[in-house]
């Protein structure tokens, strides 16, 4: 779809050509009309480009990446980031996306402010700032939305949540590999000849950008730390209930181990004190569950834990003894005797 605009400021000096959701006959009007080849309207719709900037015969060429509006069904929290190709003539700018952006559709609505669009260079870097503040704000609400899922993670670990983690982890690459091929493009602005900007407003704002840029990429990389920290602890934790449970069905498949033996030896062939009896059977059931009681409690490991922590109590006043002062032992010792006089 292709939509000419020349309302966005009264002072504007130029016209703004929209071209998003392109099909082949958008592709051949700018190919026919615009002349613009068809090897830069390839690199525009290629998912996987990197943002630059090149000097044509008759224009000149920027390539930024832009937060999607694009939202999945499927995956809520996935967030991406698709090229956006600007073209640069005297009179006009033509924008190129394969799809929709959320920077896109804010200049399109008029809903920019600050954004100095008087100029076609103007224009160009307020589109770039208000994509920084739009990767702000997409890695402000994938940061709430990982608070979220932690928060359930601590009640229960299932797979959903799991999976959730890891759409954040992948959104969270996609912006930062965007934010950073932004960088590079800004960073060029500053030096290359053939873009300059008229006005101090203009280079204020492009410095403005430029920190915002900076300021989305620390944020998208401490972001990113955290989550790989949390993953990789919730592992740890899944591994250690993994553990827990294999061991509670080892104690319980070893206690059952002492009833088979005594039911086996019963059973044998063999003449047995007390086997005719009416009620052997009921001393035969009584001695199995106490085996078993008792073999739970031996192979468990809470004597252990019992031990440990008398062990580990005496050790603690051991240390305080040895950690007392001298001038601390005295008065102990003067208390004493005195205690001792008046018994």
């Amino acid at each position: 779809m292709i939509t000419k605009r020349t309302d966005l400021t009264p002072n504007q000096k130029y016209t703004w050509i929209d071209c998003r959701e392109i099909d082949k006959e958008d592709i051949s009007i700018l190919t026919d009309e615009y002349l613009i080849s068809s090897e830069l309207l390839a690199d525009i719709m290629d998912a996987d480009e990197q943002s630059r900037i090149e000097k044509e015969d008759d224009y000149t060429v920027i390539i930024c990446r832009l937060p999607s509006a694009e939202e999945d069904d499927d995956n809520p929290l996935e967030r991406t980031t698709i090229p956006l190709g600007m073209v640069l003539y005297p009179d006009k700018i033509i924008t190129i996306c394969r799809g929709d952006s959320v920077v896109i559709d804010d200049f399109a609505r008029r809903r920019f402010r600050q954004c100095p669009v008087e100029t076609i260079e103007g224009f160009v870097i307020s589109i770039l700032g208000r994509a920084a503040l739009v990767y702000i704000r997409f890695l402000k609400y994938i940061n709430r939305q990982k608070d979220l899922v932690e928060e359930q993670l601590h009640k229960s670990i299932m797979n959903y949540e799991l999976i959730q983690l890891l759409q954040i982890q992948k959104s969270l690459v996609y912006l930062t590999t965007g934010l950073t091929d932004n960088e590079v493009l800004l960073e060029k602005l500053q030096k290359t000849p053939y873009f300059h900007l008229s006005t101090e407003d203009e280079q204020e704002f492009l410095e403005d950008s430029i920190t915002d840029n900076k300021q989305a990429i620390a944020m998208a990389n401490i972001y990113s730390d955290i989550l790989t920290g949390t993953m990789d602890a919730f592992a740890s934790v899944i591994g250690n209930n993994m553990n827990v449970i294999m061991k509670r069905l080892t104690i319980i498949s070893l206690s059952l181990m002492f009833p088979t033996f005594i039911t086996g030896f019963f059973g044998m062939n063999v003449s047995i004190p007390g086997m005719d009896g009416k009620w052997a059977w009921v001393f035969l059931l009584g001695l199995c569950i106490l085996v078993a009681v008792i073999g739970s409690i031996v192979i468990s490991d809470r004597k252990n834990r019992v031990i440990m922590a008398g062990l580990g109590e005496k050790r603690s006043r051991r240390k305080k003894k040895e950690t007392r002062s001298p001038s601390e032992i005295k008065y102990l010792r003067r208390k004493q005797h005195t205690l001792e006089g008046e018994d």
